[in-house]
């Protein structure tokens, strides 16, 4: 399970999830900063990925568009980069289970 993060979410994030989530990156690592969220949408479709946001425009697209791709949706308000990595960590069984077993687009870590 590879994440793609939002720009919303901080680049450093990535080599801290690298052993629960290989081939991860983050939008602006990848060049997309000036992009907007169709075109992000896009890539996480082409290339594999889940979207990782703090944001509710993913998962509007989604409703409109179906998916993929799936969505994490991160719904703690403001954190830092540490508390960030720590969800992502905690959380990772909920993650697998709620978007590839229960096959669900999204899942809201609250």
């Amino acid at each position: 399970m590879k994440l793609l993060l939002d720009e919303n979410l901080s680049r450093r994030i990535v080599p801290f999830i690298q052993d629960l989530y290989p081939d991860s990156t983050q939008a602006a690592l990848m060049g997309m900063e000036q992009l907007d969220d169709m075109a992000i949408r896009q890539y996480a479709i082409e290339n594999g990925f889940i979207i990782v946001t703090k944001d509710a425009d993913f998962y509007e697209m989604d409703l409109l568009y179906g998916q993929p791709p799936k969505i994490i949706w991160i719904k703690t308000g403001n954190q830092s980069k540490a508390a960030t990595i720590k969800t992502l960590r905690d959380h990772t069984v909920e993650i697998e289970y709620a978007l590839l077993i229960s096959d669900h687009a999204c899942i809201e870590i609250l």
